[in-house]
């Protein structure tokens, strides 16, 4: 029997990477985390073992550190990467661009030189829907990119990178997994978003107002040519995406060159209101709503199109928008301070 392949997850501790990190541990893989906590907890490892049966190693340190990210590959064999580790609030990387700039590619470069002297030759990279420009249709990979932040900017040009690096190298396999809006939660309650300062995204905040952490949801515009006025996005499981990275991972290590480019969303686009209408329910509560006005730059509707993911590699949904709010409250009803004690 081979032995299983051992795959590095950096940012592991994070939102997404803990539920793929439990994921890839079901699938047979080996995992290692390298996760500097900027935003994650280390509780999260004991939340990963008690779902999983296994610790995944942690090597806690900064992916802009190359002596330790030349260590760490020197002193493991590792077969590859997934690499979520990154700086992502869209705002603080406009009061911050430098900061952004810095930790997201730099980081990514020092990773990937590891990597080249090394025997691990395959890399999964966490992109966004942000790389694209703005679009009002279903966005296949196809659409033309380019961003209006930094933080987008740093996913441009990290793909582009890694695309010239492929290129270069035969023996490099890379997927660019460009993520639309995940939520929810691990089915148990026992891991899920839990973001270290103030919500970025609109079901975190939600999912704050209901527990009763915050007073009041901001609607930002409702006179939209949408649905019911207000903003739609594409909302996807993060078990979902989990399995979509699973999916990503095998097909390179099939490949064993090249690059894959797919989108990672439902392909189905839900209002503000409905999302809100949708969490009351999974909490059995009114949550207390402000319309304000539109926010310079956001389109009414943004959505995948994910259909090549699901004729590459068979990925597709399985959750619907219940599953996805039935699983954020019961992460946030049970742990409202999310990995923290409740402040006194």
């Amino acid at each position: 029997m081979a032995a299983a392949k051992h795959i590095l997850c950096t940012g592991g501790a994070g939102y997404i990477g803990s539920h793929t990190v439990v994921q890839l541990i079901e699938n047979g893989f080996k995992v290692s985390i390298l996760d500097n906590h900027v935003n994650s907890n280390p509780k999260v490892l004991d939340r990963i073992q008690e779902l999983s049966g296994t610790r995944p190693a942690l090597f806690n340190f900064d992916m802009g550190n190359a002596e330790d990210i030349n260590k760490l590959f020197a002193e493991n064999s590792f077969d590859g990467v997934i690499h979520f580790a990154g700086l992502k609030a869209v705002g603080e990387s406009v009061a911050k661009p430098i900061w952004y700039y810095e930790n997201n590619i730099v980081g990514t470069l020092n990773i990937l030189k590891a990597m080249a002297n090394s025997t691990c030759k395959a890399i999964v990279f966490s992109s966004s829907a942000t790389v694209y420009q703005p679009c009002e249709e279903p966005i296949d990979e196809g659409k033309p990119t380019g961003c209006s932040n930094p933080y987008g900017w740093t996913k441009y040009m990290i793909e582009q990178i890694l695309q010239d690096a492929a290129k270069a190298d035969p023996t490099l396999a890379v997927s660019l997994l460009r993520y639309f809006n995940p939520v929810g939660a691990h089915a148990s309650g026992r891991i899920g978003e839990s973001p270290n300062a103030a919500p970025n995204n609109l079901m975190p905040f939600v999912q704050q107002v209901a527990v009763g952490r915050r007073e009041v949801v901001n609607v930002f515009g409702n006179d939209y040519n949408t649905v019911d006025g207000t903003g739609v996005r594409d909302y996807i499981h993060v078990d979902d995406l989990a399995a979509g990275h699973i999916c990503a991972l095998k097909k390179i290590f099939e490949l064993k060159t090249g690059v894959i480019v797919h989108n990672l969303g439902s392909g189905t686009g839900y209002s503000v209101l409905q999302m809100v209408a949708a969490m009351e329910e999974a909490a059995g509560k009114k949550i207390p709503m402000k319309i304000g006005d539109r926010r310079p730059g956001d389109l009414a509707t943004v959505i995948a199109n994910a259909a090549k993911a699901k004729a590459d590699f068979g990925w597709e949904t399985k959750r619907n928008l219940q599953d996805m709010c039935n699983s954020a409250w019961k992460w946030q009803s049970e742990n409202p301070y999310g990995f923290e004690e409740k402040p006194e």
